[in-house]
């Protein structure tokens, strides 16, 4: 059975993936409605509007005055 010569870096993996993530198609990540406040949103991520996460408050919420 074949070996491979070098073991793949987390830096080359997460690139990989990055790109695989972007590409079109069956590959892309579906965008769902946030439950708590309707915002668009990945499933298993938090919530960027609300930053609400499986019923709960697991991050601070992005706000316009933040970006000031």
């Amino acid at each position: 059975m074949a070996l491979q010569k070098r073991r793949r870096g987390p830096k080359r993996t997460r690139q990989q993936r990055s790109a695989w993530m972007k590409k079109s198609g069956e590959n892309r990540p579906l965008v769902q409605g946030c439950p708590n406040c309707g915002a668009p949103r990945i499933p298993h991520r938090v919530c960027g509007a609300c930053g609400f996460y499986n019923g709960a408050q697991v991050a601070k919420a992005r706000t316009a005055d933040a970006a000031e």
